[in-house]
């Protein structure tokens, strides 16, 4: 079965960076793209960027262009988020996912089948 199994959140300061992993099982990894989003504390779950399967096309939303970077290891079946100049604004329940259909690249979640259980990230002022 899929599995998608973030790790990396945490608590750091504002200005800091931090580099969230998520290791995926049970699909032919480098068929998906896998798309990374957040849910801050009342909000809507809001995407934050994706990476197609081969690592060539990514989209990114513009609240994170410049700031994150998302890349990704076939051989070890992980996609990456890095996370630069981080601010209070940036602190949410982080969640990797992974589309519906292959060789689809996406932002909208509603195409996303399989999602992990999300990793927090608390940025301090």
């Amino acid at each position: 079965q899929v599995q998608l199994v973030e790790s990396g959140g945490g608590l750091v300061q504002a200005g800091g960076s931090l580099t969230l992993s998520c290791a995926a099982s049970g699909f032919t990894f480098n068929n998906y793209a896998l798309g990374w989003f957040r849910q801050a504390p009342g909000k809507k779950r809001e995407f934050v960027g994706a990476l197609s399967g081969g690592g060539s096309s990514s989209a990114y939303a513009d609240s994170v262009k410049g700031r994150f970077t998302i890349t990704r290891d076939n051989a070890k079946n992980t996609v990456y988020v890095q996370m630069n100049n981080l601010n209070v604004g940036y602190t949410a329940v982080y969640y990797c996912a992974r589309p519906r259909v292959a060789y689809t690249l996406t932002s909208s979640p509603s195409e996303y089948a399989y999602w992990g259980h999300g990793t927090q990230v608390t940025v301090s002022s």
